[in-house]
């Protein structure tokens, strides 16, 4: 087994454990990473106009799943403000993504990359115990 493999192996592993965890934070964590991995593949393909349509669609499905994934997970009642414009932030980048996919523009997807990048960052130095469940 290659190097490569086995740390994919081990990451997989890793991040099935925190799928599998009670870990709220955790788990928001792994979907923002799993989101911006998904979404930087997708954007790299559509920008050097690769030829092999099933991993563009491949990588547009994965992220529109994890935009998904992160919006079912909000709770608006108890988390307000903050609820919605977590909302709103998926919700740009998954226009965002559909526009790319109909026009082959990306400036657009790097913007709702970036907001993103800034959400995962945010939770990263989240407080562990801190009460998430109140919003996402």
């Amino acid at each position: 087994m290659t190097t490569k493999k086995i740390l994919n192996a081990y990451k997989n592993a890793n991040r099935d454990a925190v799928v599998e965890s009670e870990d709220p934070q955790a788990l928001i964590m792994v979907l923002l990473d799993e989101l911006l991995r998904a979404m930087r593949s997708y954007v790299s393909l559509v920008e050097i106009k690769d030829s092999d349509v099933s991993r563009k669609t491949d990588q547009l499905t994965r992220s529109l799943t994890m935009l998904y994934g992160l919006q079912s997970c909000l709770n608006f009642e108890e988390g307000g403000e903050i609820a919605e414009n977590l909302f709103r932030l998926y919700e740009y980048a998954r226009v965002q993504l559909l526009n790319t996919s109909q026009t082959g523009e990306t400036n657009d997807t790097h913007v709702a990359i970036n907001a993103v990048s800034e959400i995962r960052e945010a939770w990263s130095v989240m407080e562990p115990s801190a009460n998430i469940q109140n919003v996402g």
